[in-house]
């Protein structure tokens, strides 16, 4: 054991660079892969945990204000009701904000089911009587806070009293109101008014069957609107999910690439030390003694790369800027929370383990006295064979057409060496792969905000006026503005599904004069009446493609549209479907446009142009800036610019092995070189050039591979989750240029300081090392 220590010492002395590369890529992949399990605890478990503290309801069912919806407490399967509420819509301003919101009217006491977690401030007070407390979502765009003052329109102003998480859907402005939780007197009985009843079931997998009864007993033209746990879930999840996932998929690519580069990095110190190897097993070492010392090397690499890692995003973690940052505080607040954090870091270790068991396999596989090469006779000396020998006819070509002949064995260098050559370029590329795939994501998300208008969000600014602006007062004060190329007016309601087990978007924007310019990714844009496009979900969700006719309810009456496109819906998970404004009025002609989809002039900014619509109208256009994936997403891109640090400490590691195997498999052609005259400068440029060849096809492979596998993994993912094929972006050719440049630049710089000083070695090293 004491003899094993001290040449595992002495080897760690002599590879303190190629050491160091493996602890800190382990340490990144670790890293990596504990912060994608906290993204993944923090898209789920804050919602779970706060419905099950809540006891939420599993369904919330918005109706006309005469339907009986107590009587849904009689359903089999409701194990408890919530409410019924009665509501009323309206808008509340606070410190120059403005939202939509729901009032509801409850009791003193906060209920049983479905009651609001309050995270500041206190609950509903009858001693207040204008006393209202604020869904969370809501209150952060408000700015508001307890104690502040919210004001209706009519003049009316409202305290707000406390602050609540609900595992309800979330305030989206312009799309969901917000809920405002109030004292039945508070709540004014007007025409608009209804109710909302929240159901919680004894099995949560019946929730759409319920719904069905639900619907059928109360009539499908008293149900407004219908919201299910798993829709309140999946949105919860949506902003964070896809950030876990981009997370995990590279963090398990990189432990691939780290495994596969530890694999190469033994081989490649097997054939270098192949002679110590025979001299310790002449010496008395058992082949398991030698696989024991290379695996215990590297797998304390490991255990020391994956202890570090821990240790940081365990006391540094929650100071990560944005989500990530949360994320993490949310994490470590879980109960799962230490089993997690240890079984990520021991199966990365044990991965890498068994990548490293095979190498160090063949190192016991040694004979203990070297065997003399079949072209070199006993006692002979060393080969004198020329480096022409064995040339190909493309080489000996090259050499003809007066090509440097350090060059020309450079290239043979790097690509005559049979089976090896392929498994470095393919060690090589895989990391560079990740990194073109890391790009065609970023470029994906630049894209949404460079050009929007080619990712389903032609318009900038959403325009909501209020009851006192008529249509036409409305598209005048917006048409002013010069900035406004287009001002479509439109409605989004809510319409039941065939089956009536859940709602979707409906939504009718635009005229058949000047239609709204959808982003088609399949079939055909809006020309007639009755046509519809709709996004992904809404495909998958009805189990439909384009061309097909679908049937919804809207308010009782139903709507037949059908299908001649499909197109990018980055909202509502792709549960949408859009027609024009005509065509819904054709059904109902009462209908009028409940907002406006502005776009503006290129350059324009939205900010500036709200602020002036807002003025011009005194107050009555309530107007939001659209909100894109790009948004929700910014903190993808220090994740990616993360992932590709920890992608290049991989690849340098191969490349500090790259290099070590092509010095040590060019000893024995370096006394030939020398006899022949080959200055030490010459000789260095043959290493650096067969380094810089694998890494030029290594660069090209990761191209060639890489920018499709990213547009198809990019396109999958968002088909998954709603959006819809059709949003993947390739990288610029110059940021795949520089990224290839960057690889054979920095693998001839590392190459160039090792190469030149075998170049300078004595002749009598020489000997020795060959013998």
């Amino acid at each position: 054991m004491r003899a094993m220590l001290r040449w595992a010492h002495a080897d760690l002395r002599t590879h303190r660079g190629e050491a160091l590369f493996m602890v800190a890529a382990t340490a990144g992949i670790v890293a990596s892969l504990l912060l994608a399990t906290a993204l993944f605890g923090y898209a789920t478990n804050p919602w779970q945990r706060v419905f099950t503290q809540s006891r939420g309801a599993h369904v919330w069912i918005h109706t006309g204000p005469g339907a009986d919806a107590g009587s849904l407490a009689a359903l089999d399967g409701v194990e408890q009701l919530s409410g019924p509420y009665r509501t009323a819509a309206g808008t509340v301003a606070s410190r120059g904000a403005r939202a939509g919101v729901e009032l509801r009217a409850t009791g003193a006491e906060p209920p049983a089911t479905g009651r609001p977690l309050l995270t500041s401030g206190r609950w509903l007070d009858d001693t207040v009587p204008d006393g209202v407390v604020l869904e969370s979502g809501l209150a952060r765009a408000l700015w508001a806070e307890p104690g502040d003052r919210l004001t209706l329109p009519a003049g009316r102003t409202l305290t707000v009293l406390g602050v609540a998480d609900s595992a309800e859907p979330r305030y989206r402005p312009g799309e969901r109101p917000g809920i405002v939780w109030a004292l039945p007197r508070a709540v004014p009985d007007t025409r608009g008014g209804g109710k909302v009843v929240g159901l919680r079931l004894t099995d949560p997998d019946d929730t759409d069957y319920t719904v069905q009864r639900a619907v059928t007993a109360l009539g499908a033209g008293a149900v407004t609107d219908v919201s299910t746990w798993q829709q309140s879930r999946a949105e919860a999840q949506s902003d964070t999910k896809l950030l876990g996932q981009v997370l995990g998929l590279f963090g398990i690519g990189a432990l691939l690439a780290a495994a596969l580069a530890v694999f190469g990095a033994i081989s490649t110190r097997v054939r270098g030390h192949l002679r110590d190897i025979s001299v310790l097993k002449a010496i008395g070492f058992t082949p398991g003694q030698v696989v024991c010392v290379f695996l215990v090397q590297h797998v304390a690499f490991a255990v020391l790369g994956a202890t570090l890692a821990t240790a940081v995003v365990q006391t540094l973690g929650r100071r990560l800027p944005g989500r990530l940052g949360d994320a993490v505080g949310v994490w470590q607040g879980l109960p799962g929370h230490m089993a997690e954090l240890l079984a990520v870091p021991v199966a990365a270790v044990l991965f890498i383990g068994a990548a490293t068991c095979l190498a160090a396999w063949r190192a016991g596989r040694v004979d203990p006295v070297p065997v003399v090469p079949a072209t070199t006779a006993p006692g002979s000396g060393p080969r004198r064979t020329s480096p022409r020998a064995g040339l190909s006819r493309a080489a000996l070509g090259a050499l003809a057409l007066r090509v440097p002949a350090a060059l020309v064995l450079g290239w043979h260098q790097a690509f005559g060496r049979g089976r090896r050559a392929p498994a470095t370029i393919f060690r090589l590329a895989l990391p560079l792969l990740l990194v073109t795939v890391a790009l065609s994501a970023w470029t994906t998300i630049e894209r949404f905000d460079s050009r929007p208008e080619q990712l389903g969000h032609a318009a900038a600014l959403t325009a909501r006026p209020d009851v006192t602006l008529t249509d036409r007062r409305a598209s005048a004060l917006l048409e002013a503005n010069d900035k406004v190329t287009a001002a479509h007016p439109g409605l989004e309601v809510a319409a039941l599904v065939p089956g009536q087990t859940g709602t979707i978007a409906l939504r009718g924007l635009g005229t058949r004069d000047e239609p709204y310019p959808y982003t088609i990714a399949e079939g055909r844009a809006l020309a007639g009446p009755d046509e519809a496009v709709a996004g992904q979900g809404l495909l998958d969700l009805l189990d439909v493609r384009v061309g097909d006719w679908i049937r919804v309810t809207v308010g009782g009456h139903p709507q037949v549209l059908h299908l001649v496109g499909r197109s990018i819906e980055p909202e509502n998970g792709g549960r949408v479907v859009s027609t024009s404004l005509d065509t819904l009025r054709e059904n109902d002609p009462a209908l009028s446009p409940t907002l406006y989809q502005l776009r503006l002039e290129p350059g324009a900014d939205p900010s500036t142009v709200r602020a002036e619509l807002t003025h011009a109208s005194k107050g009555h256009l309530d107007i939001h800036e659209v909100t894109t994936p790009a948004d929700r997403l910014s903190a993808l891109r220090g994740v990616v610019v993360g992932l590709i640090t920890v992608l290049a400490l991989i690849g340098l590691t191969e490349l500090s092995t790259a290099i070590g195997g092509s010095i040590r498999d060019g000893e024995r052609d370096l006394l030939a070189l020398k006899a022949i005259g080959f200055s030490p400068r010459q000789i260095t440029a043959v290493t650096v050039t067969a380094i810089g060849c694998t890494a030029l096809a290594a660069a090209l492979a990761a191209t060639a591979l890489g920018v499709p596998f990213a547009h198809w993994l990019i396109d999958h993912e968002a088909r998954t989750t709603g959006i819809g094929s059709g949003i993947a972006q390739a990288p610029p050719v110059g940021y795949i240029a520089a990224m290839s440049a960057a690889a054979v630049l920095g693998a001839i710089a590392l190459a160039v300081l090792p190469a030149a000083r075998a170049a300078r070695r004595r002749l009598a090293d020489t000997l020795s090392s060959v013998a």
